[in-house]
């Protein structure tokens, strides 16, 4: 007998105990979106390969390790997409929803790198996004971490801290690589090999090392807040001055550069403690080249994103996540009987009907009195409804509390609805 298929690595199942979790936080997302105003957008899972080398960068790890890269029938070079936002700007421009405009867009969905998997980080992945465009000074920058902060008191994470910083602009940073490179290169044997590779061609990325052992050369290379340009550093203090009248509290990381290479000016990360060594659980900031430089006018752009799986790990790891999150169902409908079973395929639909809203499971495949309620007990419902012939012939159901000790009683038909809502009020 061969053996039976197993999902491909890195790409998981979501199991029905699992979905409830996933529901809960996909509709505080489009609850807060909605309330500052953002709209949906839905882009293709598969894009044209170098829309993700122009954007992400041909020397970063995405492109030239995690994408997962294949030539179609037509010989077209095509790529399951490793993020969001090049997509999202690429549809803006084929659209014309970015030109002399400004926009607040969101999406949700899965996304592909081929990585090492491990704990909340997956070959396939779930990423909630938004992006921006149009707006120049920081209030959209303050907007999107603001909204981020937002979703964290939504759904009672702790223990998340706020990091931000400024890359510059685009000719002030390259100014600095220069500085950087000489500095890393007179180091050169403190690097580790990583870094060594990246040294002509993502320096950057060598400040953002998770290696403890290269802490001491990191330290001390030159810090790029202190090479900004007037424009990026004075869009950085407003920054500041606005987070701080909120009362967000952030902390200054000074190596914190993104993997990605079309941000420019602000950026920032939210990182925890509770998740190991990769602490990221929503990153972002401005791309305010990225729109020309795919093929669209000048425009300015700001966003984040965030990977799903993480944040679902953070909140099954609230003791009183559990008590957030609804029962499978509502009411079990329990027939015992022909006559009943007939008649309890239209009372079933008649409640549906009248309580749109309400989840109710029918019993199905037959079983004894004992059998039925086991599996209304195990369905998670509140109530079960017992229809039998002789409730039939009375035009009344008996009702069952399934979660707390109250006496059994009978319900008209006509009454129901009416005694269903006030139970599960």
């Amino acid at each position: 007998m061969s053996k039976a298929f197993q999902s491909i690595k890195g790409m998981n199942d979501i199991l029905p105990q699992d979905s409830p979790a996933w529901h809960y936080l996909e509709t505080c997302l489009r609850q807060l979106t909605a309330s500052y105003g953002y709209s949906e957008i839905r882009m293709p899972i598969v894009e044209n390969t170098q829309l993700f080398c122009r954007s992400i960068g041909e020397v970063t790890d995405i492109v030239e390790k995690e994408m997962y890269t294949f030539v179609d029938k037509g010989e077209d070079s095509l790529t399951l997409r490793p993020e969001g936002t090049a997509s999202c700007v690429r549809a803006g421009i084929q659209h014309g929803l970015l030109y002399n405009q400004q926009q607040r867009l969101w999406y949700m969905g899965p996304m592909f790198r081929r990585e090492r998997p491990q704990k909340g980080r997956y070959r396939q992945f779930y990423q909630f996004g938004l992006e921006t465009f149009g707006f120049k000074g920081p209030d959209i920058d303050v907007e999107v971490i603001a909204l981020s902060a937002r979703l964290w008191k939504m759904i009672g994470l702790e223990n998340v801290e706020l990091q931000i910083n400024s890359l510059g602009s685009n000719q002030a940073r390259e100014a600095y690589k220069e500085k950087l490179v000489e500095y890393l290169q007179d180091n050169f044997d403190s690097l580790d090999a990583d870094s060594q590779r990246r040294l002509n061609s993502n320096p950057l990325r060598v400040l953002d090392t998770k290696n403890p052992a290269m802490k001491a050369v990191v330290d001390a290379a030159p810090k790029l807040m202190e090479h900004l340009d007037d424009e990026s550093a004075e869009h950085f203090e407003l920054l500041k001055r606005k987070l701080d009248a909120l009362g967000i509290a952030y902390v200054i990381n000074p190596n914190l550069v993104r993997g990605l290479d079309y941000y420019n000016r602000s950026v920032f990360e939210w990182v925890t403690t509770e998740l190991g060594a990769q602490g990221t659980i929503c990153a972002g900031g401005r791309y305010d080249g990225l729109v020309e430089q795919l093929g669209g006018q000048a425009t300015f752009g700001c966003g984040f994103a965030m990977g799903l799986e993480r944040i679902i790990l953070l909140l099954q790891q609230q003791p009183q996540f559990s008590n957030k999150l609804s029962s499978k169902c509502d009411v079990y409908l329990c027939t015992l009987g022909e006559q009943a079973e007939f008649a309890g395929l239209t009372l079933a639909e008649s409640l549906r009907e009248q309580l749109p809203s309400l989840k109710l499971q029918l019993h199905s495949g037959g079983g004894n009195f004992k059998k039925q309620l086991k599996k209304a007990d195990k369905s998670g419902a509140v109530i079960a409804l017992i229809l039998g012939d002789d409730e039939l012939h009375e035009k009344q159901v008996s009702v069952k509390h399934l979660r707390e000790k109250r006496p059994q009683e009978n319900v008209s038909f006509s009454q129901l609805s009416t005694e269903i809502e006030r139970l599960l009020a």
